[in-house]
């Protein structure tokens, strides 16, 4: 025979979040009243320590064997309170929570009598669906000791050098021919002025000749199935065309006909069908672009290495994995037709300055005008573009200070050259940075201030120079500033490809775009997807440090399963019913994690280990025949006749 429900519930004030609308005691009044409940308080934090020894207290003294939390939202603490359930000496899934938070206080902040009366209901249905309430147990699959590493920039690499250093296999898969990523593309880094090319090419060096870890680069995800311990990757190898026996003697390149924009230098020269990006890059080869390549034959004619092979089909290879970490990094924005971008020579991105800078770049380091190859009398940076507006309300974090840093390094080597800073908010933070802006105006670096209604003017004087117009209100007045170049500061996206590695991968995304962390406090590496992490600008704009750390973390968490050899699952799935089934289909085709497909017999199964207990399936079964673990077709019942007002919640 079942024990009888005896229920504790718990109701946070949360400081005053939700007691600052809530009328917390009122709630706690009525809930105690309900059948079932034994025992109703209310604390200010329920999710501190004296908090959590409450309940697990009151467990004991109370012979509870269900535990309510009301509080704020189940994605941020339903996890701290399972486990506080489960050190009271309860099965964790005899837990239950409301919120009152995000779904209540704040939703009803201006009428506190009614979100009163709304937190009593959610109350009365958060008992009726524990009364049901049965124990889970979790189940264990074994983990292969092998990382899937998506993206070969330094926050790849970092991450696979962690991994390989811990005695664990990894394997980094790069779209481009290259590693390096857009470091490889930087001059110097913040606040060390470090060339990045002192940071990055140890690192190559140390990956590439890593036994434990193994490298795709020109390399994209086809397939990826299975789940946390056992991932079946497969990997599309495009050809590169060239054999690994190349010396980099470069007479194909001397050869070719065919010029096309250099992405590598984001336009600012040209480069051949067959190329290298810098002389330092890796892999040391060449490689052909095969859409712009027209088969020529002149790169074979000239190589006297046998090298080159114009008919090199794509590759395709399967492997399998424990864990991934997605480090995928960003894309920036490209500021076309805004701020005469594109239609004067003399302005250019950030970026394209970085490469203008670099000694491996187009112009050797120089600082000059495209349009005439003359060192500038005055630069003007313009800052937040492309951030901060309605299409991307985020700031991208770290374009303030890379224009400090850049503007820096301009004044330091042409003395003489005048420069600007237009901003709407300098954001220099982290550690030192704010120091590193005083430094900049101290260096006599003019800085104005705009506002988004009233923002920056370009126009062109009378001898092609261009102007610019910027009201600062501060001043209080308008300046017109002589720009022989202008850089404008631009956005970081998330990848044009990570809407779909996402849905490969069945993990979620932020409205900005970027890869959502499972939890943004608890759990800031995790995805949706167990077994898969995030590092670096994939998640959101940050700078080489902050990446550094989170690949180390990523890494840390991927290696937590494969150490242990298992990993425990949730039991939160879908199961069917055979004698139900109608064979559909339907269950199938709307599953976005891959879990529920049909069997030998057409009888729809479930790869518990890849379910998460969505409910989809459950909600779309025309037989009724699937039924998610703790949310049974009865708890959810109980829950409806609780709200509108049902005195038994029997059913």
């Amino acid at each position: 025979m079942e024990e009888e429900p005896r229920i504790g519930c718990y109701i946070c004030h949360c400081g005053l979040n939700i007691a600052g609308v809530v009328d917390v005691e009122k709630v706690v009044e009525a809930t105690g009243k309900l059948p079932g409940v034994v025992i109703a308080r209310h604390y200010v934090y329920m999710c501190s320590e004296p908090g959590q020894e409450m309940i697990k207290k009151d467990i004991k003294d109370h012979d509870l064997n269900r535990v309510i939390v009301a509080s704020c939202s189940p994605q941020m603490h339903e996890p701290t309170f399972r486990s506080v359930v489960e050190e009271g000496g309860l099965n964790r899934y005899l837990f239950e929570m409301a919120n009152l938070r995000e779904q209540c206080s704040w939703a009803h902040s201006k009428y506190p009598a009614k979100a009163t009366d709304k937190a009593k209901d959610l109350l009365r249905m958060a008992v009726a669906k524990a009364r049901l309430l049965q124990p889970l147990e979790r189940r264990e699959v074994q983990v292969k000791p092998k990382t899937l590493v998506v993206g070969g920039g330094i926050t790849g690499i970092q991450a696979a050098l962690e991994l390989a250093n811990r005695g664990f296999s990894a394997c980094i898969v790069e779209k481009s021919p290259y590693l390096g990523g857009r470091v490889a593309q930087l001059n110097r880094v913040i606040l060390t002025n470090e060339k990045a090319s002192e940071i990055l090419n140890p690192m190559l060096k140390e990956v590439t000749n890593n036994s434990n870890i193994e490298i795709f680069t020109n390399t994209e995800i086809e397939e990826i199935g299975g789940y946390i311990g056992n991932f079946e990757i497969k990997l599309k190898r495009k050809p590169r065309f060239v054999k690994e026996n190349c010396n980099l003697c470069r007479k194909c390149i001397d050869v070719c006909p065919v010029e096309v924009p250099d992405e590598f230098n984001f336009g600012l020269n040209n480069r051949k069908a067959i190329y290298i990006p810098y002389d330092d890059a890796v892999p040391s080869i060449l490689t052909i672009d095969e859409a712009n390549c027209t088969r020529c034959g002149e790169c074979v004619k000239v190589c006297e290495k046998n090298a080159l092979s114009l008919d090199s089909k794509p590759e395709v290879k399967e492997i399998s994995v424990g864990t991934i970490i997605i480090a995928t990094g960003y894309d920036p924005y490209t500021p076309v037709n805004e701020y005469g971008f594109g239609e004067y020579e003399d302005i250019i991105t950030q970026f394209q300055l970085e490469r203008m800078l670099s000694s491996n770049g187009p112009n050797g380091g120089q600082l000059t005008q495209p349009s005439n190859g003359r060192v500038p009398k005055s630069v003007v940076f313009l800052l937040c573009v492309g951030s901060r507006n309605p299409e991307r309300p985020y700031c991208s974090r770290v374009c303030c200070s890379v224009a400090l840093k850049n503007a820096m390094l301009i004044k330091e080597e042409y003395p003489e050259t005048e420069v600007f800073i237009l901003y709407r908010d300098i954001r220099s933070f982290s550690k030192s940075q704010e120091e590193f802006y005083g430094d900049a105006r101290m260096a006599g670096i003019n800085f104005f201030k705009y506002r988004t209604d009233n923002p920056p003017k370009i126009i062109e004087s009378e001898d092609s120079q261009i102007q610019v117009l910027v009201s600062d209100p501060t001043l209080g007045m308008t300046i017109e500033i002589p720009a022989d170049l202008l850089v404008l500061a631009e956005a970081i996206m998330p990848r044009k490809d990570a809407a779909e590695l996402g849905s490969k991968m069945g993990v979620t995304r932020t409205p900005d775009g970027f890869f959502r962390e499972a939890h943004p406090k608890l759990k800031p590496l995790d995805t949706n997807s167990d077994g898969i992490y995030l590092a670096g600008a994939a998640q959101f704009p940050k700078d080489i440090t902050e990446c550094m750390i989170q690949a180390s973390g990523a890494a840390a968490r991927a290696a937590i399963p494969m150490s242990k050899g298992k990993v425990e699952v949730e039991p939160i799935v879908a199961q069917v019913n055979q004698d139900l089934c109608i064979e559909c289909g339907t269950c199938e085709s709307i599953c976005p994690y891959g879990a529920i497909k049909k069997g030998e017999e057409g009888k729809a199964e479930v790869t518990e280990v890849l379910c998460k207990g969505c409910g989809t399936c459950a909600a779309s079964c025309p037989a009724r025949a699937i039924t998610i673990f703790h949310f049974t077709d009865d708890q959810i019942l109980a829950q409806s006749l609780a709200v509108i007002g049902r005195k038994n919640y029997e059913l």
